[in-house]
Formats: C-alpha cells, structure tokens, sequence
C-alpha cells in the first residue's frame, strides 16, 4: 500500500516510494520534522510474516545550504554509520537517492524524555538512576570513540515500549580527536537550556566536558520536572550558571538521597575540567547505591572494548583522519544499486538490542 499524504508527497516522489518498496520499506505518517528533514512511522517487512515498526529520518538536500552539506550532514552520516550501542537509537539501514538521505532506526514506542515528564511528572530517584545509568554507558561509549554529541536535551532521550532510554539526534555530533590532539569546538551547538557556560560565553571549548554539562541538566529535569534556569537572556543565564544560581524543587528535595543531590552539582560546575566523565559518574557512589547497576552486560562490555581498541589504533599510527566527505564518496561508490539507490547502511535490525540490567521490574 502506498502511503498519498499530502506531506509525503511533498518530501519523496512516487520512485522513491517504489525503490523503497522494493528494499521492503514503507513510508506512513509524518511524526515530525525540522529545516532540512522530515521523520515518518515507517514499516520495514522482514519476510512475508515479519514486520518492524520503524521511523525514517528523511533529508533532503536540494534546499539545504553548503555549511549543512560539507560539515554537519557529513558527521552525522558518518558517525551513525559507525556507532552501535545498545542505548544508542539503532540506525539500521541508510540509502540515498539523488538529493535525499534516508534513515531508518528504531521506533521509539513511548516518545522523549519530555513526552514522559509532562505526562508523568518527575521520575523518581531508583528509576533516573537506572535511565541516567543507560544514558551514561552511551555517551562513555561514543566519549571513548572520541566523538561528542553537542545536543544532548530531553527531547534526544527516547523511551522505548519495554522502559529503557537511547540517545538520538547526532545532527550536531563530531570527531572532537585527531592526531593525538583534542580539537577544540568553537560552534555553539545544541539548545539554550542545555548548553554549558563555555559555550555561551562563545570561547573554544571541549566538546566532552560540555556534553557532561547537558547531561547534568538531563538528570535535574528528570528528577525535578523542571530546568534550572528559566532565562531566555543568554546574559543572565551564563552569570546564574557560574554563580551557580539554582536549587532543588522543595517537592522532590526531600526526597532526593545527598548522593544523588552531590551528583547533581557535580554536573552542573561551571569549572568544564572539574566536571566528572561519564565513566566516572557510571562507576561513582550514586550508581552505586543500587549494585546491580554497576556492572556492564556483556554487549556493552564488547562494543567499549571495540570503541577503546579503535581508538588506541588511531593513535598508535599517528593516523591521519581522512574526512568524512571522503568517506562518505568512497560509501556511496561501493554502494550503488539500481533505480539510483546507494546503501550506505544495512545492518540486523536485531543488533545492540538492550540487554537486561536486572530481573525485578522497576518503577516507571
């Protein structure tokens, strides 16, 4: 069955629709979009008795200026191309026709982070320690394959049908390691009330530290249901960050054990080199609290492994990075096929599924 929406119509042609058939995958509801691309419900038909629901990130390149084509959409094909972790969303499969990319990852049954607050409420201690555990071991993991993601929000934390949480949205990630050296960002990326202080005061900045500030300010809203700072002035907002102009809710402060409030500011310090790593936080006293989160499966255990190996090899060889354009065209040289489709992607749908931590149900 062909999808006749309006808004489909607009954003692929009736070929596209047909090759994408072909590979077994069809495009149904739009459920989002942004500048340059649009996100459907899509279902990809396994065989004649299987079926996946899945969402499509569909970009299309044709109206997008040169700094989206030559720098960022480069990144973040290039990294979902090489990251696979269990609390990462899954990309399994990438094509290009003409102008347009299509992603295709998992479906996020439950929404965002966001969605779930404001129908919820704030979550509660036991509960953000288990999804700010997960979160961690994902952003460890691409931390250690030294690319940082530069928009870490709520509304980049999905939730899937069985309770666990994945990353999404690398449209602002990158390589933030080359030839042995830390390469400073000088973009201001990501959302006001996420970013950290370095990068509103507009200085060059290391991409990880920040991301740790995203994610302490991830963990306040998760268990307070509100940000930190209501400041649209970026002015007051960076002077109330780094006098550290912010307090707990007085309905959850109470609740909260000194472990997880320590936590908190640990995070939230405007000092970036005095801000915990995410391996450190994953092996601190507040995960620690409940030792069944402390260790890693199996599954993560191999792909942080893989991550560390590859990253000691590059700079072991002093390796000289080709770019990310670069490896896109020799992708999309290997990958042609018929009726104009380049694979650039395809992999088992199955891969990084979330493992569980523990037997006994925890609280949603």
């Amino acid at each position: 069955m062909c999808p006749t929406t309006d808004k489909l119509e607009l954003t692929t042609t009736q070929s596209d629709i047909l090759v994408l058939q072909e590979k077994g995958f069809t495009l149904e509801k739009l459920i989002g979009e942004g500048s340059y691309a649009k996100v459907f419900k899509a279902t990809h038909m396994v065989d004649e008795t299987r079926h996946t629901v899945m969402a499509c990130k569909v970009i299309d390149t044709a109206q997008a200026p040169r700094d989206y084509l030559t720098k960022f959409l480069p990144r973040e094909l290039d990294i979902l191309i090489r990251i696979n972790h269990p609390h990462i969303v899954h990309v399994s499969n990438i094509f290009q026709r003409r102008a347009k990319y299509f992603i295709f990852l998992r479906f996020a049954e439950n929404g965002d982070l966001l969605d779930f607050l404001s129908q919820n409420g704030a979550v509660p201690e036991n509960q953000s320690r288990l999804w700010m555990r997960q979160i961690l071991s994902g952003i460890h993991y691409i931390h250690t394959m030294n690319v940082a993601h530069r928009d870490l929000k709520c509304e980049n934390v999905l939730i899937t049908s069985n309770y666990n949480v994945k990353i999404t949205d690398f449209g602002f990630a990158r390589n933030v390691r080359q030839r042995d050296r830390d390469i400073l960002s000088e973009t201001y990326c990501g959302s006001l009330s996420y970013a950290a202080p370095e990068v509103l005061k507009g200085v060059p900045y290391l991409p990880k530290l920040a991301d740790m500030w995203s994610i302490g300010i991830i963990m306040y809203t998760m268990l307070n249901k509100a940000l930190p700072f209501n400041e649209t002035s970026v002015k007051k907002l960076y002077e109330k960050q780094v006098m550290r102009k912010w307090r707990f809710r007085t309905s959850v402060v109470n609740t909260l054990s000194n472990e997880c409030k320590a936590q908190v500011m640990q995070l939230m310090e405007p000092e970036a080199k005095a801000r915990p790593t995410a391996n450190a936080i994953f092996n601190g006293p507040w995960i620690a609290m409940d030792p069944r989160l402390t260790k890693m499966t199996f599954l993560e255990e191999s792909l942080l492994k893989q991550a560390q190996d590859e990253s000691l090899r590059k700079e072991k060889e002093n390796y000289e990075e080709e770019s990310e354009v670069e490896r896109l065209a020799e992708l999309r040289r290997k990958g042609r096929g018929k009726e104009g489709l380049k694979v650039l992607k395809n992999t088992d749908s199955n891969f990084a599924k979330s493992q569980q931590l523990f037997d006994e149900t925890t609280s949603k």
